[in-house]
């Protein structure tokens, strides 16, 4: 799956491939599951209104660590076009990143990456 958003009004390339998960922790050291998955419990059944940063507890903060999501994007990139930079490279060619703006437009290449496909 692959897709162009707008990042500081740049086009941006993602694509999520099945050599996403590898990818990211072959660059990070990290596993990538795990990480969706911590961010996930944040977001545990609270609906799209809900999924704001005001509405998140000090509790259910600790577990959101922005890295991660920053460092996903940088993979989706990576994975759609091979020549970018290392991450605070590339993050420094925007004088402006709104994570909170790029999230929904990522959001199905995120949840396609861990989602099956049904048999026909």
């Amino acid at each position: 799956m692959e897709k162009t958003i707008y990042i500081d009004n740049k086009p941006v390339r993602l694509k999520s491939t099945a050599a996403l998960p590898k990818r990211y922790k072959a660059q990070f050291r990290r596993d990538y599951f795990a990480d969706l998955f911590k961010i996930a419990k944040v977001f545990e059944g609270k609906d799209r209104k809900e999924m704001d940063l005001k509405h998140i507890s000090y509790e259910d903060l600790s577990c959101l660590d922005l890295d991660v999501l920053y460092d996903i994007i940088w993979t989706l990139a990576k994975t759609a076009d091979k020549s970018i930079p290392e991450p605070l490279e590339w993050y420094d060619q925007f004088e402006r990143f709104d994570l909170m703006k790029v999230l929904p437009m990522v959001g199905g290449l995120i949840s396609g990456s861990v989602s099956q496909s049904k048999k026909k």
